[in-house]
């Protein structure tokens, strides 16, 4: 775990969400400049997020697509 202080949400929510995603273990920083690797637990919970807003935009009578 990192010895510095966690950013505060208020005063910089990018770097406060960027720091929890990678203290949580659901990314890491990719070689690719400005990109990240999802981990498992992250992609599962990308996976999750996305059954539920599926659910509930087939629930309205419409379709989902990529």
């Amino acid at each position: 775990m990192s010895s510095r202080p966690l950013p505060t949400q208020s005063s910089d929510f990018p770097a406060w969400y960027g720091e929890v995603v990678r203290r949580a273990g659901l990314a890491e920083n990719s070689s690719v400049r400005g990109a990240m690797v999802i981990k498992p637990y992250g992609y599962a919970i990308w996976e999750a997020i996305q059954r539920e807003l599926d659910d509930r935009i087939k629930a309205t009578g419409h379709e989902n697509f990529y």
